[in-house]
């Protein structure tokens, strides 16, 4: 049966809850991250993640369904948090906490667990500083049928960061996320695949539209950072540089996640002709 801790204080437990909340690297060096929301608590349960501790409302009367059949699964951790520090965790007002966290592990993803097929598609953001961007575009290469999402740069914005895992609307769990450190790193294993991606990055200055481009092949598209864009290593490394045609009276550019959902988009539509 599943052990339960008892949470009514700012103690130990709850201050290494926050810190998975604030602290990248002491969130990684922990292995694990929290998550809130029935479909992104489903969805990780449902594609066998590591759930390690289930949070509830202590001072809810009575649980919903959906809590007490998530709380039933066995050889998990229960904490019954009191209301006002779950609100605090779950980021919410303090009446009105979210019904269940969960603390899930942070799996170890790679390059080289990746594997790619005639038809292929995957998605680099390049050095991404906000966490938001990071999360909605695993959300739109989820809806689009990317097969992974890769993210570069030692700096780059994390995944698990509470605001990209809000933003993936569950996602981050049915598509593998990978970080890798630089672009040459990505672009050497996509060398070396049996079925190699054409890399086709995305920039204002590309000489063709995208639409121009033959995106049904195996294909990894690179979108650069919210504001300088691709980095030269990428300009360098891809097959080819796209733009995404614009109005001439548009005042700023896409931005990454939006660009990279256009250009997810325009892949769906070629495979789907």
């Amino acid at each position: 049966m599943a052990r339960t801790l008892q949470v009514s204080v700012r103690n130990t437990k709850f201050q290494q809850w926050e810190t998975l909340l604030r602290n990248r690297t002491k969130r990684h060096r922990a292995g694990s991250f929290l998550v809130q929301g029935v479909r992104p608590i489903s969805l990780a349960i449902e594609h066998g993640w590591t759930v390690e501790t289930l949070l509830y409302d202590a001072d809810r009367g009575r649980l919903s369904d959906w809590a007490r059949g998530v709380l039933e699964r066995p050889h998990t951790e229960h904490a019954a948090v009191s209301g006002p520090l779950l609100a605090e965790l779950g980021e919410k007002e303090d009446d009105n906490p979210p019904e269940l966290l969960a603390q899930v592990a942070i799996p170890q993803q790679r390059l080289a667990d990746l594997e790619t097929r005639p038809d292929w598609l995957g998605i680099v953001i390049d050095r991404p500083t906000s966490p938001g961007n990071v999360g909605s575009l695993i959300r739109s290469a989820d809806a689009f049928g990317a097969d992974a999402v890769i993210v570069t740069g030692r700096n780059a914005a994390d995944p698990y960061d509470p605001k990209a895992v809000r933003a993936s609307t569950g996602s981050l769990f049915a598509v593998p996320v990978i970080s890798a450190a630089s672009a040459h790193e990505v672009a050497e294993w996509a060398r070396k695949q049996p079925h190699a991606p054409a890399i086709v990055g995305t920039d204002e200055r590309g000489e063709r539209a995208l639409s121009d481009h033959d995106l049904r092949g195996a294909t990894l598209l690179v979108v650069g950072n919210e504001t300088v864009g691709m980095s030269k290593s990428w300009f360098e490394l891809a097959d080819a540089t796209a733009r995404i045609p614009m109005s001439p009276k548009a005042a700023s550019s896409l931005n990454a996640a939006n660009a990279g959902s256009v250009a997810l988009y325009e892949t769906a539509r070629q495979r789907a002709e």
